[in-house]
């Protein structure tokens, strides 16, 4: 039955949905009335071509799918909750390749072997050459009156990092940045991305991948590849699997994290009381409020292996489950005044790197540190920056995206 408050045919998987709000009204409704409610879609979800899926609004529930892989599949249907129109099965099929569309037992051999080069040994190694980055990017956008937050700034960390943590050349990183875009911008037509450019895009990264990782078999070096690649029969990635991994990377520690930074930017420069507090005492729980607030991934799906209840409502097998994780964060049971920006808030239980399980965020420390380091170096650099327009924001059905921020510097 549809929730009364919401008009019928109502999608949230529609990227026109979060093309210019999140979070949405309609969240909180449904949480209110109806927090699992059937989402009913006759014709359809382009790449599915099913009857509709679940929308789980609460944190509370968003939680309890994410740690109940045995019951909610992220390896059936993939997590992407909507693809473009002309995706077919064989090609959904392919991305199960990626350690995100995997459930355990495969997933937890993947993420063994990944999660070597993600210890807090390996991110604190990589501090002092990040925040020489970070400040060495922020001193470059001084000396422009004005520019774009997002291509001077906010990308700019997350992409040497992978650099930095995978051993790519930092000349390539324009390359990763390029094929990624191309990969995650199917639903905008502004930016014209076929679904020819895209799958073109993550071919080439996934070949790059491979030639970078035949070569340091060939000649190991002191880097996360070698690590991860050599001695393959000893419980190493195969070349194709580091391939997906680094595809994986490339979004997941590169698109969402250069969201998150722009997310943040706007958010400080819209509240000038937090920007002010945030430059005189630099408290540490200010990320992982910035990550909160944006919630750079507004939602994954899962798919029920066997009939199953939650919250109150009754999913049968096969059925799809949309986690929306910028409702989520937004859950008044679970976080006092959740439309205030407040970089103190502590403690912050937020699901902006995943609602816990296995597929939580591997990289959730490097992005905080990385997200740390930008803001400490614009706070010291320039403090005085304002907003010079509007964000224009991404239109995609699950990455909350920014295109452009027009900033002023001096």
């Amino acid at each position: 039955m549809p929730c009364p408050a919401l008009p019928d045919g109502f999608d949230f998987t529609d990227p026109d949905v979060y093309h210019h709000r999140v979070p949405l009204p309609e969240f909180a409704q449904l949480r209110r009335t109806e927090p699992v409610w059937w989402n009913a879609q006759p014709h359809g979800i382009a790449g599915f071509g099913d009857d509709g899926y679940w929308v789980v609004t609460r944190h509370e529930d968003v939680r309890e799918v994410s740690t109940r892989p045995e019951v909610f599949s992220a390896s059936l249907n993939t997590s992407i909750i909507r693809f473009n129109a002309a995706m077919t099965r064989d090609k959904i099929d392919i991305q199960k390749l990626i350690m995100l569309n995997m459930d355990p037992p495969e997933h937890t051999r993947v993420r063994q072997i990944v999660q070597r080069g993600f210890t807090p040994r390996a991110i604190r190694a990589l501090e002092g050459a990040l925040r020489d980055r970070a400040r060495t990017i922020v001193a470059a956008a001084r000396g422009k009156e004005s520019g774009d937050f997002v291509t001077d700034i906010a990308c700019e960390l997350p992409l040497q990092a992978i650099a930095e943590l995978i051993g790519v050349p930092q000349d390539d990183r324009s390359r990763i940045f390029d094929w990624s875009n191309k990969m995650i911008a199917y639903d905008d037509p502004e930016l014209a991305i076929t679904e020819e450019v895209g799958s073109t895009a993550a071919a080439e990264l996934i070949s790059y991948a491979m030639n970078l990782a035949a070569a340091r078999k060939e000649c190991p070096a002191q880097d996360i590849v070698s690590r991860l690649v050599a001695a393959e029969d000893e419980g190493n990635l195969a070349s194709d699997e580091f391939g997906f991994f680094v595809l994986l990377l490339a979004v997941a520690g590169n698109e969402t994290t250069r969201n998150a930074i722009t997310h943040g930017m706007h958010a400080f420069l819209t509240h000038p009381d937090q920007w002010e507090l945030y430059k005189r005492e630099r408290p540490g729980t200010a990320a992982e409020e910035i990550v909160r607030w944006a919630t750079p991934v507004v939602s994954f799906q899962r798919t029920a292996t066997q009939d199953t209840t939650l919250g109150g409502a009754r999913i049968g097998k096969g059925q799809r489950v949309g986690l929306f994780y910028a409702s989520a964060n937004h859950d008044p049971e679970v976080f006092e005044d959740p439309g205030t920006f407040d970089i103190t808030r502590d403690p912050n239980p937020h699901l902006g790197f995943g609602g816990g399980g296995p597929h939580f965020c591997l990289g959730k420390s490097l992005a905080v540190l990385e997200i740390d380091l930008i803001f400490q170096a614009i706070a010291d650099t320039v403090p005085d920056i304002a907003l010079a327009g509007t964000p224009r924001r991404l239109r995609s059905a699950w990455l909350n995206g920014v295109k452009e921020l027009r900033v002023r510097y001096a």
